[in-house]
């Protein structure tokens, strides 16, 4: 609490003061504000790279792809033909001549739950065949509906 000091008290006694000095709050916010605006270019990060051009030509699509389908019954088929899981390393090595860095591109219903596809997968890997590419479908996103002047959705 601060004190006035004044020439007609008696008693020796200051009376108190109550009105807030804030000419040191005013003083630390200034030099923060100096603080913050010296710091705050400091603190973007932009660095300029020249970035050499890629010449590589995009991957060529095979002409003839080997699609794997995963159907919702959890039977499997090698294009149009079915197999089983234990004849599937025999029959893939069948259509690919027995070259193990053909792309396989796996197909699944949407059905089936994620065990029984990284099972598959699974199999897939122990028969050397690591060249996996999942397929899926390409959709256009949904917009979303527009509210109508009353307030309901369309």
């Amino acid at each position: 609490m601060a004190g006035g000091i004044r020439h007609n008290v008696s008693d020796d006694e200051l009376q108190e003061n109550h009105e807030i000095n804030v000419t040191p709050f005013i003083d630390v916010m200034l030099v923060l504000l100096i603080i913050f605006m010296v710091a705050a270019p400091l603190a973007t990060v932009d660095i300029n790279v020249d970035l050499p051009a890629s010449t590589a030509a995009p991957a060529t699509r095979p002409e003839q792809p080997l699609y794997l389908t995963l159907k919702e019954d959890h039977t499997i088929a090698i294009v149009n033909d079915t197999v089983t899981k234990e004849t599937l390393g025999a029959f893939l090595d069948q259509k690919t001549q027995g070259d193990k860095e053909t792309r396989v591109f796996l197909r699944a219903d949407r059905a089936v739950d994620y065990g029984a596809l990284m099972d598959l997968m699974n199999t897939l890997r122990d028969n050397g065949y690591l060249k996996i590419a999942l397929v899926g479908l390409e959709s256009a996103p949904s917009v979303p509906a527009t509210p109508s002047p009353t307030g309901s959705a369309q």
